[in-house]
């Protein structure tokens, strides 16, 4: 599964699917996640949906699978990266929805980072986010959270942002609109101005075909 693995990055063909990337933005991802199609849709469907599980059902048989997507992104992403650039670079996991110390508060993109090689790569969770948030596919269109509230909630971890990073991968699971992405490279280039960075994903988000397209529907 992980042989011959690629990234595909974010152009002009595509970027108008995030809408808060710019065209200086570099963002690349391996897959493609279909929106308002559930985990049977394919693959990918099923691997995010897995990796999304919440830490509240950890008793039930099926969290079982969201540690083995965990290591399967994790060797995906290592993978694909060029290991010259894994090892001179700093991953920051972009935080989870909920913050530190809320019972589903979830580390999966740290994991992620931390298991890309052996030795592990410099992670480090530059970013920290103060308080929770709905979570970003569950939440309804007029209650999903915007860039300017997540600067508000985002700080830069000041006890580990020595040795300044050489370059810096902002990593998280699905890339949406980009409002994540776009907060978190706000907060990190105040701090670290001169830092080269880049998003890196597990899938981008896409929409399903319209059936009726060709009919002008």
């Amino acid at each position: 599964m992980v042989k011959d693995v690629r990234l595909s990055q974010i152009d002009e063909t595509n970027r108008k699917d995030h809408y808060h990337l710019t065209a200086d933005d570099r963002c690349y991802y391996l897959y493609e996640y279909t929106s308002h199609r559930d985990y049977s849709f394919s693959a990918t469907n099923n691997l995010i949906s897995n990796l999304k599980k919440k830490p509240s059902q950890a008793g039930q048989s099926h969290y079982r699978y969201k540690s083995q997507v965990i290591g399967t992104c994790s060797r995906l992403l290592g993978a694909a990266l060029n290991p010259v650039w894994l090892a001179c670079a700093t991953l920051v996991p972009v935080p989870g929805s909920k913050a530190t110390g809320h019972p589903e508060y979830d580390d999966r993109m740290e994991r992620i980072c931390r298991r890309m090689r052996h030795p592990p790569p410099d992670v480090r969770e530059l970013v920290r986010q103060v308080a929770s948030t709905p979570a970003s596919h569950e939440a309804g269109q007029g209650d999903r959270v915007t860039v300017e509230q997540l600067l508000e909630l985002y700080s830069i971890n000041e006890a580990i942002a020595d040795p300044a990073p050489q370059a810096i991968g902002i990593v998280d699971d699905v890339l949406t609109a980009g409002t994540h992405y776009r907060a978190m490279y706000s907060v990190l280039t105040d701090r670290f101005p001169n830092v080269p960075i880049i998003g890196l994903f597990v899938a981008r988000r896409v929409f399903p075909e319209n059936p009726f397209a060709s009919e002008g529907l």
